[in-house]
């Protein structure tokens, strides 16, 4: 005999505990938002937002900023005095290891 396993995903709204249709996602000051509502409760938020968006300029999407990588937030010049006085072997140029990174960071 064979069995069929049937994965549904129910949403609930986030404002009144009730059957959701979807989620909404919107931004505000740069930062982006998720609320699951029924189509009720997402007509009145478009209705809410619509003499806001009616004046709104739209923007580019633009590409999340990634993380700074470690050595750009730190003088790699000082990073190396301080790993040569601390023991660490550190070329004059080139890459800083992570780990003579981190020790600095921890000092």
């Amino acid at each position: 005999m064979a069995t069929r396993l049937v994965t549904t995903t129910a949403y609930t709204d986030d404002l009144t505990g009730g059957r959701a249709a979807g989620t909404v996602t919107f931004a505000v000051d740069g930062q982006s938002y998720e609320i699951d509502l029924s189509k009720a409760n997402t007509k009145a938020l478009e209705k809410a937002l619509a003499p806001y968006l009616g004046v709104a300029r739209k923007v580019r999407a633009s590409r999340t900023k990634g993380t700074r990588r470690a050595t750009e937030k730190h003088d790699l010049s000082a990073v190396r005095q301080w790993a040569k006085s601390n023991g660490f072997d550190v070329s004059a140029r080139g890459r800083v290891a992570t780990a003579v990174i981190a020790a600095y960071e921890a000092r």
